[in-house]
């Protein structure tokens, strides 16, 4: 190996390190991304009556805050009733409470306590567990700091992709060599139609999750219908998992009122979670690129591991811009090529 192949192959390793230890900044700028080509759906169907791109930029984003609103104008409520609730049952909590502690009392007085602890003894033993609460409280606090800072990083970077794309685009393409750069141009805009199909189907997935949830709820007198609702559409967006969280608080709180109840909304989740697999899915995401179920959920295992909880979200539209560039590039650009050399 010359000296000219040996500096390539020592640039060419730098370089992945360096892109391996800026992971977590490019799974942003990928999202940033993603969500850039979701509200440029919107601009596009905007754009059929208003020909001025930044005027139809600004309609989506005044369109996208007013849903916010009426989203947390829909949710507030239910966790104010939900916690008007809670307060109804605190003096049973309390008489519950009591007589626990008279029971407890009750079985005390039987015991012998020559060999129990003293104060001290136990105010020693309790003071590793309290720094480890109060540590575990820091890192809670600078965890959320850190979501806010990345949330208000990838709207930032959202909207000036959203803005003025095409430098972006320009910057990337130059990375590939000359002769491929118009190959890798049509390879985006694969990926950007991908997305796109993606996004829409996502929704349409999420509004029926929530609207089947919120009706089969109200049906059975569940509390809080709508907020279950809106978290079961919410947490639909992340495939397999997402819809076994989301049954959970409901068949808790129909715990309260008989075991039936709970059983009704867990049978009532699963229809719902079959009806979305076998017959919402194939039908609206007739566009989007196909993945197979466990190609999916290993993507989701793999991208979890290596990002955390953004890369559980972003599993899925990340396996979707893998494939498009695994089937133009491997496949069909070497693959599909290759001939066999003449004996």
């Amino acid at each position: 190996m010359n000296l000219g192949r040996s500096l390539g192959l020592i640039a060419l390793i730098l370089s992945l390190y360096i892109l391996w230890e800026m992971r977590q900044l490019l799974l942003l700028f990928f999202t940033a991304v993603v969500l850039a080509i979701a509200i440029n759906q919107l601009v596009k169907q905007l754009q059929r009556w208003v020909k001025r791109r930044a005027v139809a930029i600004f309609l989506s984003l005044a369109i996208l805050f007013v849903l916010l609103i009426i989203f947390l104008w829909l949710i507030v409520p239910a966790f104010v009733e939900q916690i008007q609730q809670l307060l109804e049952l605190l003096p049973q909590v309390f008489v519950q409470i009591q007589a626990g502690i008279q029971w407890l009392q009750a079985r005390l007085a039987e015991q012998d306590f020559r060999n129990l602890p003293d104060l001290s003894t136990i105010i020693q033993q309790l003071q590793p567990y309290v720094t480890q609460l109060l540590a575990q409280t820091f890192d809670f606090f600078s965890a959320s700091v850190n979501v806010i800072l990345q949330l208000v990083l990838v709207l930032v970077l959202s909207l000036m992709l959203l803005i003025n794309p095409q430098p972006y685009r320009n910057l990337f393409i130059r990375l590939f060599p000359s002769f491929y750069r118009q190959r890798a141009n049509e390879i985006i805009s694969h990926c950007e139609v991908a997305l796109g199909n993606w996004t829409i189907g996502i929704l349409m997935q999420m509004g029926f999750v929530a609207l089947m949830s919120g009706m089969s709820l109200w049906i059975l007198q569940v509390p809080l219908a709508l907020a279950h609702a809106i978290l079961a559409g919410l947490l639909d967006l992340i495939p397999n998992i997402g819809p076994t969280l989301s049954a959970v608080f409901p068949i808790a709180i129909a715990l309260l009122d008989s075991p039936w109840k709970a059983v009704a909304v867990l049978i009532v989740y699963i229809v719902i979670q079959n009806l979305e697999s076998y017959w919402l899915t194939p039908a609206i995401m007739a566009k989007q690129v196909s993945l197979l179920p466990a190609i999916t959920l290993t993507a989701q295992i793999i991208f979890a591991s290596f990002f955390g909880v953004l890369g559980l979200l972003m599993a899925l539209p990340l396996t979707v811009v893998a494939k498009i560039w695994l089937e133009e590039v491997l496949f069909k650009d070497v693959l599909d090529k290759w001939r066999h050399a003449p004996s």
